[in-house]
């Protein structure tokens, strides 16, 4: 009698699981290729579809992600995974959106995308505050020579005090030049400007008056930006225009007392001729937040100079700002699969 009671259960419980599985395997699938993104974001996904991670809290490798993205719905990535031709063939013609925690989106190939009708999520606005304040920190460690000093207090360089010991350039009375001036480029002017500089000028393609007028901002080409800046921001996209754009003909334009600040991407600077001008003293100082590569060599001529301070792509690592993303990255997706409004999408 047993045997036959248990046949009988599985016979009644044998419909249930296969509409389970139905219910299951009818869920979009999200390969992530990152573990350590804010579990805000991951959350939000599972509620309605099947997730599945890279389980390191480094970037995925190559062969894995061209092998997990197989058959996936929806990809969530970030700057450190090239998603390119290869990876959209792996994925397969059902592949709807591929959304990155970043601004930037120059790891995807975005007209690539386009032509499959496979949507593209990036994460613009909520990290313009954070990575301002990054950008002022990075330019008064600079300016001040801060990291050099703080040093001195450890290596047994700071004997005593010294009227001209440790100095720095002010922002007070400075000529002050930004590459760029959208959204972060203004938000950075902006905590520029209670420091008092002579002037800000901006180099964009179309002149932004009205932005401009809360900081006395005056649109300038970039020449003149060069020659007549004491500190020069990048704050721009990576774009074919602005790649390598601060080369050797740029550092020799500029004022021997200039600091060069960049926040945008290592691709808009040929550092080889940055470290040629530091060098040589051409310019003061750098501060750089992004290079080429990411992460830097440890045997990077940069890193032997005393006279530049560098960052490790930490613009936007505010912890609430990191979580939001984190879960504008999921919405987008969740809005492309169901063919709804993306929260923030990149149109070509």
């Amino acid at each position: 009698m047993r045997p036959l009671l248990l046949l009988t259960q599985s016979r009644k419980l044998l419909p249930a699981l296969l509409r389970r599985q139905r219910t299951m395997s009818s869920k979009p699938s999200v390969y992530v290729t990152r573990p350590d993104v804010d579990a805000s974001g991951l959350e939000l996904l599972r509620k309605s579809c099947n997730v599945s991670t890279w389980k390191e809290a480094l970037p995925v490798p190559r062969d894995i992600l061209l092998r997990e993205v197989v058959g996936k719905d929806a990809l969530y990535c970030a700057l450190t995974d090239k998603i390119d031709v290869a990876v959209l063939d792996a994925a397969g013609s059902q592949l709807k959106c591929v959304s990155t925690i970043s601004v930037g989106y120059e790891h995807i190939d975005v007209e690539e995308c386009k032509k499959r009708g496979i949507r593209v999520g990036f994460t613009p606005d909520v990290l313009t505050d954070a990575t301002a304040e990054l950008t002022l920190a990075l330019l008064l460690a600079t300016n001040r020579r801060l990291f050099e000093a703080s040093k001195q207090v450890y290596n047994g360089g700071w004997k005593s005090w010294a009227p001209m010991w440790m100095c720095g350039q002010g922002l007070k009375g400075s000529r002050v030049g930004l590459l760029g001036f959208g959204r972060i480029g203004q938000e950075i002017a902006a905590r520029i400007f209670p420091f008092k500089p002579a002037e800000i000028t901006y180099t964009t393609r179309t002149a932004r008056p009205q932005e401009a007028a809360a900081v006395n901002g005056r649109h300038v080409d970039f020449d003149e930006m060069l020659r007549n800046s004491d500190f020069i921001v990048a704050c721009c996209a990576l774009t074919p225009e602005t790649k390598e754009i601060f080369n050797a003909e740029a550092f020799n334009k500029m004022k021997p007392n200039c600091i060069f600040i960049n926040t945008a991407r290592g691709g808009v600077v040929d550092q080889k001729a940055l470290h040629e001008a530091l060098a040589s003293k051409r310019i003061l100082a750098a501060g750089l937040d992004v290079t080429t590569p990411e992460p830097l060599p440890l045997d990077d001529p940069l890193l032997t100079l005393d006279n530049v301070v560098i960052l490790p792509h930490i613009g936007s690592a505010d912890i609430e700002t990191r979580k939001e993303m984190s879960r504008i990255t999921a919405r987008n997706i969740l809005a492309a699969l169901e063919g709804a409004k993306m929260e923030a999408e990149v149109t070509v």
